[in-house]
């Protein structure tokens, strides 16, 4: 199964793992049909599991392959990834203020309008996560040295982890507000179907446009960055939390590690 995997065209390959990760995000969001609330601690352990991966895979898996294509294609390496890294970072952080400031002026506002703002944010953060897992499995074809198809697909499971979360994260506040489990449900699986989208998006761009390449994967690291030092991490590091939160952090990590350095 592996092996049949494996020799698939990269955008099938990310199509069938993006469709995993949104799985993953209706999974969470079918918990507002069983519980009002979820463990904490289980909920910590899989958010730091997912950030420690994110963190190692955006070094090993994309930025340290960037480097390497810049110097095959003759770019500047310090100027390219800085770009890149900045603008994916820059991407979310700009959408996340114009999100808060919309939030401030609908404090106000009706239960169909925090829904909006609610699934949007959401679906927001998931684009670039798409994209990233794209990238990743787009950076093989085109010969990434550091890409590997086991990192690739360890990506893809942590992005996949921190995805149940967030999909519990918008179905289960949308129920307290009122709206029926059904519609509660449709919305926080929703919000995960962006990144099928992206991820082939972003399989194609880097086979096609070699060029793009170094830069897709930087911006790729920096958006990865900015979700887990503003997302994963504060949700998951409360006070009694933060040794679960740590502890999973380094095992994500760790792991993602091991698989880049020996693949």
């Amino acid at each position: 199964m592996i092996k049949f995997f494996s020799a698939l065209p990269p955008h099938v390959q990310t199509l069938a793992a993006t469709l995993f990760t949104w799985g993953v995000t209706a999974a969470g969001a079918a918990l507002v049909f069983f519980f009002k609330k979820i463990n904490k601690n289980v909920l910590d352990a899989m958010l730091g599991f997912a950030a420690g991966v994110m963190v190692a895979a955006s070094f090993w898996s994309l930025l340290l392959p960037a480097e390497e294509m810049c110097a095959e294609l003759g770019f500047s390496a310090p100027a390219v990834l800085l770009f890149g890294f900045l603008s994916g970072g820059a991407l979310l952080f700009v959408g996340d203020t114009l999100l808060a400031r919309a939030a401030k002026r609908g404090k106000t506002a009706g239960q169909k309008s925090r829904a909006a703002m609610l699934v949007f944010s959401v679906t927001l953060h998931n684009i670039p996560e798409g994209l990233c897992v794209g990238v990743a499995f787009g950076a093989i074809a085109r010969g990434a040295g550091g890409a590997a198809f086991a990192s690739a697909c360890l990506l893809a499971l942590g992005i996949g982890l921190q995805n149940f979360p967030e999909g519990a994260a918008v179905s289960l506040p949308l129920r307290r507000e009122g709206a029926s489990r059904a519609r509660a449900f449709f919305w926080g699986q929703a919000s995960g179907a962006v990144e099928p989208v992206a991820g082939v998006f972003g399989a194609l761009l880097v086979v096609y446009v070699r060029t793009l390449l170094p830069f897709c994967l930087s911006f790729a690291a920096g958006a990865m960055i900015y979700v887990v030092a503003a997302e994963l991490l504060p949700e998951s590091g409360t006070a009694e939390n933060k040794n679960v939160t740590a502890l999973f952090t380094l095992v994500g990590f760790a792991l993602m590690m091991l698989l880049d350095i020996a693949l």
